[in-house]
């Protein structure tokens, strides 16, 4: 009986389109959602998270579901730098682990988000637990997620380019990105205000920072399945891929 082996590019490729799915998916539900007030504000806070408690709980199963589409993502993506040069596995574990650190902090402050969302269900909102909540999960996506996301930018570049086991501008496409995440890890002293550009957890660390590693996961996804389809295409003909 011929045994049958998950294809590794494939499941990469799925995993990666599946993160873009769900990210275009969590951003138009914060899109409906709006900008939130101010921390010190203490009504309209309370306010605020009263009126979008459920999209937020959606955004957290959402980003749940995207994280563990980043976990296949990550360990496909080190079985095929692996798979081509053995002797670079202890960088890719690098990024790899980083990479499930990462998962494991967004996770914990998508925890403490959902905690702000639970307050006002079938609750009166306390906005100071709303304020402490969020100010520690906006550090957690701010420059705790920097610093995290440098980590295995700058791993999966460097595997990249010195396996060759994907397209070279993949990896300088992930060093670019490493670079820009190391340069707004100061914005966690930027404050908390949500409309500021370099406030921790901000739009600049979300534009700058973890929005191209995401564009980086999804063209490596990308990639991948149209590298395995030449390979397909060029076994059906006789040629060794």
């Amino acid at each position: 009986m011929k045994q049958v082996r998950p294809d590794v590019r494939l499941w990469t490729g799925i995993s990666a389109i599946a993160v873009a799915a769900l990210l275009l998916t969590e951003f138009l539900v914060r899109a409906v959602m709006g900008s939130r007030p101010e921390l010190d504000e203490s009504e309209a806070l309370a306010e605020f998270m009263t009126r979008n408690s459920t999209q937020t709980l959606i955004i957290i199963l959402i980003d749940t579901v995207l994280m563990a589409s980043l976990i296949v993502f990550l360990s496909g993506f080190r079985q095929i730098i692996t798979h081509a040069r053995h002797d670079l596995q202890w960088i890719a574990d690098i990024g790899f682990g980083a990479g499930l650190v990462f998962v494991t902090v967004t996770m914990v402050g998508d925890a403490m988000e959902a905690g702000s969302a639970l307050d006002t269900v079938g609750l009166r909102a306390d906005p100071s637990a709303i304020r402490a909540l969020t100010e520690g999960h906006i550090v957690m996506f701010g420059a705790t997620g920097c610093v995290l996301l440098a980590l295995v930018s700058l791993a999966s570049g460097y595997v990249t380019l010195a396996s060759r086991a994907l397209p070279a501008w993949t990896g300088w496409l992930a060093l670019a990105v490493g670079v820009a995440n190391l340069c707004w890890m100061p914005s966690t002293f930027g404050g908390t205000s949500d409309s500021s550009f370099f406030s921790a957890g901000g739009v600049g660390v979300a534009v700058f920072a973890t929005f191209p590693w995401l564009v980086w996961v999804i063209a490596v996804g990308v990639v991948t399945i149209r590298g395995r389809r030449a390979r397909v295409a060029l076994r059906s003909v006789g040629v060794p891929a």
